[in-house]
């Protein structure tokens, strides 16, 4: 266990049609073959650690000009994201510089996550994320193969990696990053071992939302690498949040981003 402190960052929010969120959730019928679109609103959020080993950020956001070319187009209209500010701006707000982050945890480099690392580029911050991840973003941001929601302008810097090789990693005390492949090939979890919180799980995009990881429904709309690896990732999930009696922190969940408030309360 460890006395540290996790406080969320609000970084905006994301607009796109449920059926991205959740695989078939709306399906047309014989009665009504053409259903209406139903769009879905979900925050961003970063999060600040506070560690006895030096402050930790969770993610870097989307880059504050998504919304002017830095994402293609056609992204940009499937995934509208508003409230876009710089990482700096949106650390300000909570009370931090950049200044005062010793360490970045990369959960995987698309483009709603990663769009902030220009941030630390040239500086010494060590910059976590997991080998397969960096691998699968520069071969799909750099080759006409892989995965569109790679952009080479968020990540491809001057930065401190730190590359994490295994499934499990102990990067401080009480921390462990977790590597939970299924919505990319490299994405990383963290398992917080908190003094008064108990053990928290954030499992980032392995889960979109509650519904993604409760009732194991894949995200749909390809937002998936590999099914069958998020089906076990999931499942792991759960195990440790049954052997530890854990808080699990969903990705773009409104209710987990609210229970993080007051995670230590």
């Amino acid at each position: 266990m460890v006395d540290a402190t996790v406080t969320p960052i609000e970084r905006g929010t994301i607009t796109a049609d449920v059926n991205n969120v959740l695989e078939g959730a709306v399906l047309g019928t014989a009665d009504e073959p053409n259903p209406d679109t139903v769009m879905d609103d979900s925050p961003v959020y970063n999060l600040v650690i506070e560690h006895p080993e030096g402050t930790i950020l969770w993610d870097t956001g989307s880059h504050p000009e998504a919304d002017a070319g830095h994402w293609p187009g056609e992204l940009y209209a499937a995934f509208e994201h508003t409230g876009l500010r710089p990482l700096a701006d949106d650390l300000e707000a909570a009370g931090y510089a950049l200044e005062n982050v010793d360490y970045v945890i990369q959960s995987h480099l698309h483009l709603d996550h990663a769009g902030g690392l220009a941030a630390f580029a040239g500086t010494d911050v060590p910059v976590f994320v997991h080998e397969r991840e960096l691998k699968h973003a520069y071969y799909s941001a750099k080759t006409d193969a892989g995965d569109v929601a790679y952009l080479a302008g968020d990540f491809d810097h001057d930065l401190n990696w730190r590359l994490v090789h295994g499934d499990r990693e102990y990067a401080f005390e009480g921390l462990e990053l977790l590597h939970l492949p299924g919505h990319t090939p490299g994405l990383l979890g963290v398992r917080l071992d908190l003094d008064d919180a108990g053990t928290v799980v954030i499992v980032g995009d392995l889960a979109y939302t509650r519904a993604n990881y409760e009732n194991e429904r894949p995200m749909g709309g390809g937002l998936l690498w590999s099914k069958r690896a998020w089906i076990d990732s999931v499942r792991s999930v759960a195990d440790l949040e049954r052997r530890h009696d854990a808080t699990v922190i969903c990705g773009h969940d409104a209710t987990d981003l609210e229970r993080l408030r007051y995670l230590h309360d």
